[in-house]
This record gives structure tokens, C-alpha cells and sequence, in this order.
């Protein structure tokens, strides 16, 4: 069985974590999202490593978020809310995460790159927050990450639409910090890898910790707030697209 989580050292300070499901676009599956629980709590103990890039395999996307042909696995919207929380997996790694973006980046997808601290992007890529159309609202930072990015007005027109926008638009509204041409991605991802895995790892944490703590009032509460407000849109069935995907959810 291929190995879905991937993780290789080039030996220069820096990771990088594959998510290796190209066939999907990448899409995260319960055992993934273990599986990238464990990833990244060996690297957070890795003297070796200062910096970790963040990609997925394939030419096709970065990532396409949860596999909707998963939440079967789970019994019920509690069971779900119980779960492994991937995007928030790397919102919680202490060490400096820049994501090198190409073709999909939706949902959960979106979501990993919102919790990195860095976004390189190629022309290709397209962002979409589509949990709208499917009856809930993500759970791994959207409300509460992309607001303090792009502010209430673009997060609003982002969020309630479930709309892509393009990288030209991502890079012009702040979601990604570089914009390169199609398959410079990984290369610049890789060089800026490189810089910030030459500093000392005290630095670089304790640079990265600041930085959160300014940008973080009251996040803690907006997180815990929006993964309840997500299983509470599970269990209710607002729209039956959704919490029907959880095959042994109660019937009244």
C-alpha cells in the first residue's frame, strides 16, 4: 500500500511533508490526517529540522481537503468531532511551515495553507472554501485564519459563497505572500525553506511564537467555537448532503 503521508530531509535544516494521494488531489482521509498527526510530532523533536514545506504530490493540486467519501467512517457528527483535526494539526506545530501551492487548494486543502506561515503560490493554483454548498463551515481555521489574513469583507465573500478565486486574486488580497510562474512553486517554497532552516531553531521558534501571539487574540475561543459550530451543522442535517455522508448517524 502506497504510503499517503510522506516526509524527506534533504539535510539542510529544512522537511518536507508530502501529501501523497495524487490520484484524489491529495484529498484527506481519516487515516491520513493520523497519519499527519504523527508526522508532524516527530518533526516537532527533530533537533534537524527548523523548517518544514508543506506540498502535495501529483501535477493536478495541493490539496482538495477532506475525502467526503470518508465521513461514512464516523457514527455520527460526535465521532467526527473527536476526530483528528488535520488543518489545525499544523496550526498547532511550533517550527515555521511554508506551503508551495499548485492546482487545487480547496476546503481543508485551503485550510493547511492557512495555518502555515508562509504561502508560495504558482499561477495555477485556485483557492475555494466550497463547505457552503455542502451544509456546514470548515473547522480547521477558515473563520477564524483567513479573516485575520484578508479581513471581514473578503473572508465573508470567500466563505458565504463556496466561489474559487485564482492565485492572481490570492496573491492581490494577501492569502499567498509569493505568486511564482506555473512549476516555480516548489523551488522558491524550497529556497525560502532553506533561508529560515539555517537559523538557529531557538530563533526561529521563539520569531515564530511572536509573531502568532500578535496575530492570535482570541483565536483559541474562535477555533473551539467554530469546530462546535461544525458538528452542531452535522447533527442538525441542515442540508442532507452533508450529514448523510455519516452512514450511521441516528435516525429520529
Amino acid at each position: 500500500m502506497i504510503n499517503e503521508i510522506l516526509v524527506e530531509k534533504p539535510g539542510n535544516g529544512t522537511a518536507e511533508l508530502v501529501l501523497n494521494r495524487a490520484a484524489k488531489h491529495n484529498a484527506i482521509t481519516p487515516g491520513m490526517a493520523a497519519s499527519i498527526r504523527e508526522a508532524l510530532a516527530s518533526l516537532e523533536t527533530d533537533a534537524e529540522v527548523h523548517a518544514v514545506l508543506v506540498r502535495g504530490a501529483g501535477e493536478r493540486a495541493f490539496c482538495a481537503g477532506t475525502d467526503l467519501h470518508t465521513l461514512d467512517e464516523y457514527a455520527d457528527a460526535w465521532a467526527w468531532r473527536n476526530g483528528v483535526n488535520y488543518a489545525l494539526e499544523f496550526g498547532a506545530f511550533r517550527k515555521p511551515l511554508i506551503a508551495a501551492l499548485k492546482g487545487w487548494v480547496y476546503g481543508g486543502g485551503f485550510e493547511i495553507a492557512l495555518n502555515c506561515d508562509i504561502r508560495v503560490a504558482s499561477r495555477t493554483a485556485r483557492f475555494a472554501a466550497p463547505e457552503v454548498k455542502h451544509g456546514w463551515l470548515g473547522a480547521g481555521g477558515f473563520s477564524q485564519r483567513l479573516a485575520r489574513l484578508v479581513g471581514f469583507g473578503q473572508t465573508s465573500r470567500i466563505l458565504l459563497t463556496g466561489d474559487p478565486i485564482g492565485a492572481e486574486e490570492a496573491y492581490r488580497i494577501g492569502i499567498v505572500e509569493f505568486l511564482v510562474e506555473e512549476g516555480g512553486e516548489l523551488e522558491e517554497a524550497r529556497r525560502l525553506a532553506a533561508v529560515i532552516g539555517s537559523h538557529a531553531e531557538i530563533a526561529t521558534v521563539t520569531v515564530k511564537a511572536g509573531i502568532r501571539a500578535a496575530m492570535e487574540g482570541g483565536l483559541a475561543n474562535g477555533l473551539a467555537m467554530e469546530r462546535e459550530l461544525m458538528a452542531l451543522a452535522f447533527a442538525l442535517g441542515a442540508q442532507r448532503s452533508g450529514p448523510d455522508a455519516f452512514g450511521k448517524r441516528e435516525r429520529g
